[in-house]
């Protein structure tokens, strides 16, 4: 690996950190990690971005302080929330599966396709971490539809504005960092 993919990827798993520890406390904490998932996906694209979120879950996991509330470990993980940063990995995932269709399309396609697969990874997101949520709750009077209503419906909104504001942060960001590369590509 290049010096500079190392120290990007792990930027963006540092910056999925920070943005993980602006929270307000609620069932399913809202905090900046999809802002920061976001941008990690569109800055350095399906494999990087993926391998940026899978490090920040496996640094949380071995016990550093990372996830929302400055809590870590597998027991976070293995809690009523854990599934939320499961999907995380999930989100990136699906946007490396469209970044192949992505690549042959003309730039406005491009935008298009790439605002998809975000939209539909955050979806997969949302499934995953309310269904860990539905199977881990302690709560017998969870059912489905009530925990779409406390852990998805709050967050459809926010996660869309978090989503624009990466893409156009994002974008002129890549400008910078990638301007050597396409001087010379």
């Amino acid at each position: 690996m290049k010096v500079k993919r190392i120290v990007l990827i792990s930027l963006m798993a540092c910056l999925i950190c920070v943005c993980s520890w602006l929270t307000i406390p609620m069932a399913v904490p809202f905090t900046m990690q999809t802002f920061a998932i976001f941008c990690a996906l569109i800055l350095l694209g399906g494999i990087d971005g993926t391998i940026a979120i899978m490090l920040y879950v496996v640094i949380g996991m071995i016990g550093v302080p990372v996830f929302s509330g400055f809590r870590g470990g597998v027991g976070h993980i293995l809690g009523p929330t854990g599934g939320y940063i499961i999907g995380f990995v999930a989100t990136g995932l699906i946007y490396l599966l469209f970044e192949l269709f992505m690549k042959r399309q003309e730039p406005k396609k491009k935008l298009i396709f790439e605002i998809i697969a975000l939209v539909i990874g955050l979806f997969a997101c949302y499934m995953i971490g309310s269904l860990w949520f539905y199977f881990v709750s302690d709560s017998s009077d969870y059912n489905f539809f009530r925990i779409l209503m406390i852990c998805v419906v709050p967050y459809i909104i926010p996660d869309i504005l978090k989503l624009v504001l990466a893409l156009v942060i994002s974008k002129r960001l890549k400008k910078v960092i990638f301007k050597e590369e396409n001087e010379n590509g």
